[in-house]
Order: structure tokens, then sequence, then C-alpha cells
């Protein structure tokens, strides 16, 4: 494939997953926080850097991708491992052990429990698990962690318990763990097995990507319980739902981000100036959300100094050929559109395609807009702490430099 192929495919800009096929082959399988931006994003220019060769040539051979869109990235991450369990697609499976993987299995026994296990581990646990067999299991799922926060989503609309021993095995320690997470809410407050069955069935509905067998479901027990007067049951089940739909599904966001890009590094840049002259311009760096100051550089501008946009493109042309200093998965620049597009003029001269992020100011120079961050595969938030330290930067190099002429 082609990037201009995507057009015709017409990519929404929602969480769901994705694959890329080769006539009715399915080559590989992904989830998406955007489904247009990820699936774009197999078209950058580094993406042997950032995947490695077996993805590159696994975009090459794809004729063609389909996609399946989803309420949240929470059931997007679970649709995966259902695809990938189902196509065993070549890409997401060949040089990898089996054994590796990560599954999510419920426990059969009077208080089923719902456990992480590890492919190696999980012939042993079908028959163990403590001394009882395994009624389900679900995955591969390739990110542990992403598992595991999916788990602890789950748990908040559907508490379980995911205890080491079964629920009836007694143990200081393990009392005091029930207890202290009935308290927090993330085991049932009760032993109601009326009420734990049905948390344990919305789970192994959910976690098989059955999430709409499973929103009917509740549905009707909703309706079952308002005509039996069962009014707090009725209201149990509505938060359920709800919840379904409006999970804050936020880290699993930032995991997708963290493993789409194989250095999660971003460049922001400032100027200052003294009355338009001695005019300098800064390179900031952060590395997962904190300052890298041993990459921190100075520029003296050449050019006007009272010039912003000149003085943005000027020390752009003068980092990009700086190869021995490694290239960011994001420029943010302090600016609006103009400023933006300035900054992408000089990348696509150089021939590099890098996102631009611009950070809008108010009057009172606070953030008032952030442009381009989805795009960029960067948060918000990110990008504004990398444009502060830009500017905070550039300040104290300014009163260095301001010091400095007063001095003499």
């Amino acid at each position: 494939m082609q990037q201009n192929d995507l057009a015709k495919h017409k990519l929404p800009d929602v969480p769901g997953v994705y694959l890329f096929k080769k006539g009715r082959t399915v080559l590989y399988v992904g989830k998406a926080t955007s489904l247009r931006d990820r699936v774009r994003s197999y078209f950058d220019y580094d993406l042997i850097a950032t995947r490695g060769p077996r993805i590159v040539d696994m975009v090459t051979q794809a004729d063609r991708v389909a996609f399946e869109t989803t309420p949240t990235v929470l059931e997007a991450l679970v649709r995966e491992a259902v695809l990938i369990k189902k196509y065993l697609p070549k890409a997401n499976v060949e040089g990898k052990d089996d054994k590796t993987f990560l599954y999510a299995v419920i426990t059969k026994e009077e208080w089923p429990r719902v456990l992480m296990v590890r492919g190696k581990d999980l012939n042993e646990t079908r028959t163990s698990a403590g001394g009882v067999g395994i009624r389900y299991v679900f995955g591969p799922f390739p990110s542990g962690p992403q598992l595991r926060e999916a788990l602890r989503l789950i748990r908040r609309i559907f508490p379980f318990y995911d205890t080491t021993k079964p629920v009836t095995m007694s143990g200081k320690h393990q009392r005091a763990k029930i207890e202290f997470n009935r308290q927090i809410g993330q085991y049932p407050r009760e032993l109601n097995k009326a009420a734990y069955r049905h948390s344990i069935r919305s789970i192994a509905l959910f976690l098989s990507g059955r999430a709409k067998e499973l929103r009917k479901t509740l549905a009707r027990d909703m309706k079952k319980a308002a005509k039996d007067e069962r009014f707090e049951d009725a209201a149990e089940i509505r938060r359920e739902l709800f919840a379904l739909d409006h999970v804050q599904d936020v880290s699993l966001i930032k995991e997708e981000h963290d493993r789409a890009k194989a250095s999660p590094r971003i460049e922001a840049y400032d100027t200052a100036h003294l009355s338009g002259t001695n005019a300098i311009a800064v390179m900031t760096v952060t590395e997962d959300g904190a300052p890298s100051k041993k990459d921190y550089r100075t520029f003296r501008i050449r050019g006007a100094g009272n010039d912003d946009i000149a003085s943005l493109k000027e020390v752009l042309s003068r980092r990009l050929p700086h190869t021995e200093w490694p290239l960011p998965v994001a420029f943010v620049i302090d600016g609006g559109t103009t400023h933006k597009k300035a900054a992408e003029e000089v990348l696509k001269e150089a021939g590099v395609a890098i996102p631009v992020v611009a950070v809008v100011k108010d009057e009172k120079h606070r953030p008032r807009e952030v442009i381009g961050a989805r795009r960029a595969g960067v948060s918000e938030v990110d990008a504004v702490l990398a444009n502060s330290e830009a500017h905070r930067f550039a300040i104290s190099r300014h009163r260095a430099a301001r010091r400095k002429n007063l001095a003499r």
C-alpha cells in the first residue's frame, strides 16, 4: 500500500481496530485511539526505525485496510485480542514465542477470580489455579501493561476478586487484602453470590468481545429489575451501562502512544531578545514527560532578532543538520497557525516528516489552545509542559545575557 491509497478507506477519527489485509488474508491487527491518525502513522518516513522491518514489509504487502469502530479504547483493546486469536496474523505473531503473551482467565470455582496468566503458565493454570480449574481464557493480549490497565478499568465497573488463592481459603494476608479492596470498591462489598455471578457474567461477555450483547443483556436486566420494583438493582445496572460508554481510558491512550513511538522525545523551541538585539533561541527536550537537560541547546540568532518567525525558521534550519542529535516524535513551537506553517516549511524543505505542535498563548502568555497534538501522537499536556520548559529556559538565558551586557 501507498499513503495515497488511504483516501478511499475514509478512516474515522474515533477509537477502533484496524486490519491490514492482502486479499482475504489478514496480515496485521491493531487498535487505535484514532483510526485515521493511527493508520496514517504506518506511512511515516521513520516507520522502520519505530516499528521495525517486519511491519514495513507488512505494509508493503497489504493492499487494503479494514476497520471496526468501538465506543472506547478499552473495547478496542479487547477486540484486538479477539481478532488476533481468530486470525493469528503473521505480523502479530511471527517470531514471537506464544508463551510470552498474556491472557486473562476466569477460574472455575465457587467465587470465580479474574487473573492475568502468561502463556507459558497457561496449561498448568488450566488444571491448577490454586487447586481449581479455568472456566474461560481470553487473549492473547500483546501488551501486559495494557491488559493490567484494562482489568483495572473493568473492575471499576464490575468488581471482581483477583486473590492468589481461592476466596474461600483463609489466610491473614489474603483476608486483609480482601477487606482493603472491598473498602475501595475493587472487590464486592459483600459475599452475595447472585450479584457476583452477574459481575462475572458481564466480565466474560466483555472480554470475549461481545460488548454489544452485554449492553443488551444489561438493558434487559435493568427493565426487569424496575418492573419487579428492585429499584436499587435497576439503578446499579444503569450505572454499569453508563460506565461502559464513558470509561475514562486515558491511561490506555497514553500507553498506546508510548508503544507507537520508539523514543518518546519531544523538542520545544522558544526565542528571546533584548529590544531586538542579542536575540537567542533555545531548544529543550523532554523524554517520557521529564526534562532531559543534557540535551538543551542555545542558539544566537544571526538574522533579525525581533522577527519571531524568521528566528524560528533560522533555528530549525540550524538544528536539523545535527544528525548526532536524536530526532523527536514532535516539534513544539510557541505561536499559532502562522508559526506552525513556517516551521513545517523548513522541515519539508529538509525532507523531515515530523509533525509540529503549536501552543497558542493568551494576552497573559497563558496556554489558550494547542494545535496539532493529536495528529502528532502527543498529549496536549505533554505539549504544554514542553512549551513551558522552553519558555522558562529562554527567560533564564535571556536574563543571563542581560546581566552579561550590564556588566560590560
